[in-house]
């Protein structure tokens, strides 16, 4: 099954089968290993990308369903709210093994969007199924409100 996707601001042609999770595709077929294998079940948010600027589990959306919808994965994600999570998360040091990061950052990305002055529970709202396997919660919590505070 061949269809054209949107990644990142290029249309992108791929064969698929059916049902064929994003993530798949992303990482077998484009080569845009950023997003990552976690769970498999949308448990732990390594996955996320965003979909017409809302974050998504990449792991069990199929790569049909983003058929004429713009996607953005963690190397293509831009921005004043990016650059300053980017910033944040490097000065404050938050990732240790850094397998969950880009799910993790996409997340904190998409909160500064939608709300740059977010609270503690907003935070934890939208950052909640981004599972840290180094418990690093408290960096991520501060990071987001450093970014916060910069833009």
């Amino acid at each position: 099954m061949a269809i054209t996707l949107k990644i990142n601001g290029e249309n992108k042609l791929v064969s698929a089968p059916e049902g064929t999770p994003l993530l798949w595709v992303l990482r077998d077929h484009l080569g845009l290993t950023g997003t990552k294998f976690g769970c498999g079940v949308a448990q732990c948010g390594a996955c996320t990308v965003h979909v017409d600027g809302t974050p998504i589990r990449s792991c069990i959306t199929a790569h049909e369903d983003v058929e004429g919808l713009e996607v953005t994965t963690i190397e293509g994600k831009e921005g004043k709210e990016a650059a300053a999570i980017r910033k944040a998360w490097e000065a404050i040091d938050v990732p240790q093994c850094g397998y969950c990061q880009a799910g993790q950052i996409m997340s904190a990305v998409a909160l500064l969007e939608e709300n740059k002055s977010p609270n503690d529970d907003d935070i934890d709202a939208a950052m909640d199924g981004n599972i840290c396997r180094c418990a690093t919660y408290v960096r991520i919590r501060a990071a987001i409100k450093d970014a916060a505070s910069s833009l």
